[in-house]
């Protein structure tokens, strides 16, 4: 079954008409920009949150690691259902849902109040976002995908680096215990803007997969089950000695869902039905190798900004908000370099892609020597300036590298192709936080003053543990690059 998509003209075309393309893609980007503001904002609202409900460090984290659950379960479903039967009313379903979301964690009396509604925006956040990546796949194709795909990764980069100052400056006007709530309810009016411009310019109609627009319930519940098995574990870890150990158990869930959906998914597939994942999306090098990049380089990034955040507090004893702005370079420097790599990728692909990882690695690298060598009073002046050369590079890895995942996927495959890699994203971000938490908080235990000396040791180690992922992201680059090069492919 195959449909066209429709611009708000009425006028039928493959992508629709660019004067239609520009506003829908205005929406996407804005839906995406709102979601990644939210995300980045509400950890400088911790200690607010905390004051305000009187909350406990543990009940703390799984206001965090319940939204990156929910959000991690409903990505690929919702991408599928996007696909099979329409991405513009799972968007509006997304959009909808996340600000009735937001609006009930601003309102909320208690902690458990907040947990649970923060879980619903996390799942409401799940199901919007996969439809962002497949309007743009719907929209836009060759040069002009890498371009849109540019857009959206500066406007990450932008996101990014304005909601830890956009969240401190709610909480300021709001109070320093109730102010935390102004940020959910930033959302609210923003989200009914959003929902006006979508339901005038997103495209009604799409072009669909074979199989048929049924939904695998067998594969839903298989997956989920995978999911939770794998996630769990790691969004638990704190690196404290209290975490407990039996938490890992739940890896043994994730190998055998693990591997009942995959048996599943082949069988159901045989059938001439639609899975939930089309497997064969895995024999496609560029999207394998795609994923796997973005996958280990999310793991290593996100963990380097936590290593960052504790040493400026807890070592140097810097205020939130000053430990906040050290990030920001970062992130303006890769929202430039994601607009530029967006127009470069056409030509050079892969290596492009190369090339960002080793800027970023060079940045990381900086970081440490300006954290362990430079003087407590140099310290963040050269680590702010150190995420600058980093963010430069980071720009030159997503967006390029967004680009080169999706680019020989079929459109109607995009919102499920485009959900299993913001998976592989989340699950890599849960798997290198855990891993930097627990080797910085070996070293200095929670809790207590240590000696700079100590701090120091943790940072190295934090930071070479990154680095470490790194460096596995640029040999599956590099490895891609010659295979590319072997089959003649330069560009995309």
């Amino acid at each position: 079954m195959t449909d066209v998509s429709q611009g708000p003209s009425g006028e039928d075309t493959a992508q629709g008409t660019r004067a239609a393309r520009g506003p829908a893609f205005a929406v996407c980007i804005a839906v995406g920009a709102l979601t990644i503001l939210d995300l980045s904002g509400v950890n400088v609202a911790l200690p607010s949150i905390q004051r305000s409900l009187h909350a406990d460090s543990t009940q703390l984290q799984l206001i965090v690691a319940g939204y990156a659950l929910a959000f991690g379960l409903t990505l690929v479903p919702s991408g599928r259902l996007g696909d099979t039967r329409s991405r513009r009313a799972m968007f509006v379903i997304g959009l909808v849902g996340f600000s009735l979301a937001s609006a009930l964690c601003a309102l909320a009396p208690n902690i458990l109040w907040l947990t649970i509604a923060r879980f619903v925006q996390g799942a409401a956040a799940g199901v919007q976002m996969p439809q962002v990546l497949g309007m743009i796949q719907q929209l836009y194709r060759g040069p002009e995908r890498g371009r849109a795909f540019g857009v959206f990764g500066a406007m990450v980069g932008i996101a990014t680096a304005i909601g830890p100052s956009l969240a401190g400056s709610l909480i300021a006007l709001g109070g320093a215990e109730e102010g935390w709530r102004l940020l959910f309810w930033f959302n609210v009016p923003c989200g009914a803007v959003a929902l006006f411009f979508a339901l005038r310019f997103l495209p009604r109609r799409q072009e669909r997969p074979a199989g048929g627009t049924q939904l695998d319930p067998v594969g839903l519940i298989l997956l989920a089950g995978a999911i939770l098995g794998l996630m769990l574990p790691f969004l638990l870890t704190t690196g404290s000695p209290t975490d407990d150990p039996l938490r890992w158990l739940w890896l043994i869930a994730f190998a055998a869902f693990g591997s009942a959906f995959l048996l599943w998914e082949r069988r159901y597939a045989k059938r001439g039905l639609s899975p939930i994942v089309h497997l064969d999306l895995f024999r496609l090098a560029s999207y394998r190798n795609g994923i796997l990049i973005a996958a280990v380089y999310f793991a290593g990034l996100p963990a380097s900004f936590l290593v960052t955040t504790l040493f400026l507090q807890e070592g140097l004893h810097a205020q939130p908000l000053a430990a906040g702005l050290v990030s920001v370079p970062f992130a303006l420097g890769a929202a430039v370099s994601a607009f530029i790599g967006g127009r470069l990728v056409q030509r050079f692909g892969r290596a492009l892609v190369v090339v960002g990882l080793v800027i970023v690695i060079v940045g990381i690298g900086a970081l440490l020597a300006s954290a362990t060598l430079a003087p407590p009073a140099a310290a963040e002046w050269l680590m702010a300036a150190s995420t600058l050369v980093g963010g430069i590079g980071g720009g030159f890895v997503i967006s390029p590298n967004q680009t080169l995942t999706l680019s020989e996927v079929p459109p109607e495959e995009g919102s499920a192709a485009g959900s299993i890699a913001q998976l592989g994203q989340r699950v890599g971000t849960a798997v290198g936080v855990a891993l930097v938490t627990a080797v910085f908080f070996a070293t200095v235990p929670g809790g207590g003053d240590h000696p700079i000396d100590q701090y120091h040791q943790a940072v190295r180690d934090g930071y070479l543990v990154t680095l470490a992922l790194l460096a596995v992201a640029l040999v599956v680059g590099l490895v891609d690059l010659r295979a590319r090069k072997k089959a003649g492919k330069t560009g995309v």
